[in-house]
């Protein structure tokens, strides 16, 4: 009876979530039934206890909770009421390679590390660059996608070069690289920020601000929307893209990189990005 007892409790034990939703907790209100029954044994308190832990430990609903700002086309924006772009479609890629439901929540860029850090999210992915700064609150996996950090000004500008910003006040969105990369440049008194890229790029369109530092893709985007501006031809910043995951939560971590290296081999993640960004 013990062994039965004990291979009950591991197999429940084992059943451990590949989706951890972190939004989302297991009750630990006793039953009624529970509380109106007698003593148990010890032996039949410590098999409780254990078979409620592993309870405690399973996944709620199988789900994938991806925080994103979904003002990043193409790699996360609206369409109508629903996200999509290249991160919404390799995490949901990824999600069904671990047998997860996705789930996607649109914040503020500067809230998507706090939100993973704190367990209301299980990962952040919006076209996120892997930073020294950043490896301090989370972990990264291995990169899917190569970037470089544009510069957008008008078309009558005389700012013809990376050189030419000096001095300049450039508009950038709140937390990202190219605002981080910038202050370090130019200096804090030189950078107006913004919670989107867009109220940039409107912000210079208005005359408000000289330049706007932001990544390639959407910079290309933004350029065809709006008349009278244009890009320098020179980058200003080369990086990668990689999905943040919390320091505690490793297991995820390793998953989420074995998952990656199946959708990179099989080339699933070439053809999402060549869907959203066509050879030049």
């Amino acid at each position: 009876m013990k062994k039965k007892i004990f291979s009950a409790i591991m197999a429940a034990a084992m059943v451990m979530s590949l989706c951890a939703c972190g939004s989302n907790t297991a009750s630990t209100a006793p039953s009624e039934k529970a509380s109106e029954a007698p003593a148990a044994s010890s032996e039949a308190a410590a098999s409780e206890s254990a078979s409620s832990a592993a309870s405690e430990a399973a996944p709620t609903g199988g789900k994938l909770v991806m925080a994103t700002n979904a003002e990043f086309p193409p790699y996360e924006y609206h369409d109508n009421d629903k996200i999509v772009g290249i991160d919404a479609e390799i995490a949901a890629a990824l999600a069904k390679e671990l047998g997860c439901e996705l789930e996607i929540e649109d914040i503020a860029f500067d809230s998507v590390i706090p939100e993973v850090t704190s367990g209301k999210a299980d990962f952040g992915m919006a076209g996120m660059t892997v930073t020294e700064e950043r490896k301090q609150s989370v972990n990264f996996t291995d990169t899917y996608a190569s970037a470089k950090q544009a510069v957008i000004v008008k078309e009558d500008s005389d700012i013809s070069d990376i050189d030419g910003l000096t001095g300049k006040i450039i508009g950038v969105q709140t937390g990202t690289t190219g605002d981080i990369y910038a202050s370090g440049d130019y200096g804090d008194g030189n950078i107006e920020r913004y919670s989107k890229g867009m109220e940039a790029v409107q912000a210079l369109s208005q005359g408000k601000v000289d330049a706007v530092i932001i990544d390639n893709e959407p910079a290309k985007v933004y350029v065809s929307e709006n008349e009278g501006l244009k890009l320098l031809d020179s980058a200003y910043a080369e990086e990668e893209y990689a999905i943040c995951v919390s320091l505690d939560n490793k297991d995820l971590l390793d998953k989420l990189n074995t998952a990656l290296a199946k959708l990179k081999e099989d080339g699933t993640i070439d053809g999402i990005v060549a869907k959203y960004i066509k050879s030049e």
